[in-house]
């Protein structure tokens, strides 16, 4: 029985995949597994698996993507979870909106659940916006007399009233999600589950959503479980977090606490040596290395303020490429995005490509302060994207001595400038 005021509670929680083409599984395995059961004995295939980090090539084709999760949420509670690509962050949010099951534990919740997973999900393209929202509330357990006391009112905050009638494929991806978003806060769920999908918004519509949530939760006493990369989101919007590593909480504890433990423990221990390299995909075209080099094109992953940096970027390629494009945006420790270096925008040149390429990006001066970065890689031609690679490699900026004064300059900013002073 959940114990007064807590909401939410997940009991030894875990998840095991299956790697390859096969699928979840084989008559074999499922042979054994039934034999296992009909015997009174464990799944032998809970005792095998390796942990879920992505970097390493592991010997076993299971893989657990979570492992031993236990935490509560109480009522009201805003509840963030962090860590990096591949942590767990999606499973384990899949696992508390059902959309799949466990392998091991258990959930225990009171009150209805609410899940914006992914942009658009629930959502039938051929159906107008006002019909989806229908769908979306029935789907939540509304009836139709709640749902048509509140769409005057989901569709303002949606800002898609012009297109309402419109069929959802005609949509953008930032219109499907404002209307996914305005639907399942305004339908009164007790829990409100949120993946990553808010980054599709533009910036006033992020702005408006953290309020809405903070709203939700502080004066409806709702509880919202809240995945970002934005750190400066998570500590404004959460009052408590969990940190995953490879499917294991490493740290939970207060917002503030659990964001510093992520940016300093978890996510920058700067491993890389300013060279990552990612497994072939079999695909045509693909970026294949990641590096971050000093001056001297020896491979770094620390620089000093002010220092030059060149960043290298190894494609692989079998096909004729026209207009060929790659991007680079660098991102804050707290998920702010500083600036992009774009090809196309820097270069009159249109490259064109029928076999391996490198793209070399110089920085002249890194005007950056102290802090760990993350670098974003995206690689186009013919305005199709190729493939984007996010917050694939990162970095560190470390202190110097920049306008040779003997002093340091000071303070939580992100970048930094030269100027001259006059006192006239």
């Amino acid at each position: 029985m959940i114990e007064n005021k807590v909401i939410l509670k997940a009991k030894n929680i875990s998840k095991q995949y299956r790697l390859g083409v096969v699928g979840t599984g084989t008559i074999s395995h499922d042979l054994n597994r039934w034999w296992s059961k009909l015997r009174g004995k464990e799944d032998p295939y809970l005792k095998v698996g390796e942990s879920n980090d992505r970097s390493v090539k592991g010997e076993s084709q299971y893989v657990w993507a979570l492992q031993d999760i236990n935490f509560e949420v109480k009522k009201g509670d805003v509840l963030g979870i962090i860590g990096k690509n591949g942590a767990g962050k999606s499973t384990l949010l899949k696992i508390l909106s059902k959309v799949t099951g466990p392998t091991t534990g258990e959930i225990k919740t009171k009150g209805r659940i609410a899940s914006l997973l992914e942009v658009g999900t629930g959502f039938h393209p051929e159906m107008t916006g006002r019909e989806n929202i229908y769908l979306n509330g029935a789907i939540l357990g509304m009836t139709k007399k709640e749902i048509a006391s509140k769409i005057n009112e989901i569709i303002e905050f949606s800002g898609c009233k012009r297109y309402i009638d419109t069929p959802v494929k005609r949509y953008s991806s930032g219109m499907t999600v404002r209307l996914a978003f305005a639907v399942a806060a305004h339908l009164e769920p007790e829990i409100l589950v949120i993946d990553e999908v808010l980054a599709v918004g533009d910036a006033e519509f992020q702005k408006k959503a953290i309020g809405k949530m903070q709203s939700i939760s502080q004066s409806d006493g709702r509880t919202v479980l809240f995945v970002s990369h934005n750190m400066a989101a998570v500590k404004s919007l959460c009052s408590n977090a969990i940190v995953l590593e490879h499917g294991k909480v490493v740290y939970r504890g207060s917002s503030e606490n659990a964001v510093d433990y992520y940016l300093n423990e978890s996510a920058f221990s700067n491993e890389n040596s300013g060279v990552v390299s990612f497994e072939n995909k079999e695909q045509q075209t693909q970026i294949t290395r990641v590096e971050t080099l000093k001056s001297d094109n020896s491979g770094a992953s620390n620089f000093l303020m002010g220092e030059p940096i060149k960043i290298k970027i190894s494609v692989i390629n079998k096909t004729k490429l026209n207009r060929v494009k790659a991007s680079i945006i660098i991102t804050s420790a707290n998920g702010i995005k500083i600036f992009a270096l774009r090809s196309n925008e820097m270069t009159n040149e249109m490259f064109s490509a029928n076999d391996d390429f490198t793209f070399i990006v110089s920085i002249n001066s890194l005007k950056l302060m102290p802090n760990n970065y993350f670098l974003t890689i995206a690689l186009a031609a013919s305005d199709n994207t190729i493939e984007i690679l996010e917050q694939c490699i990162s970095f560190a900026v470390v202190e110097n001595d920049v306008y040779k004064t003997g002093r340091i300059p000071k303070g939580k900013l992100i970048t930094y400038s030269n100027a001259t002073w006059e006192l006239n």
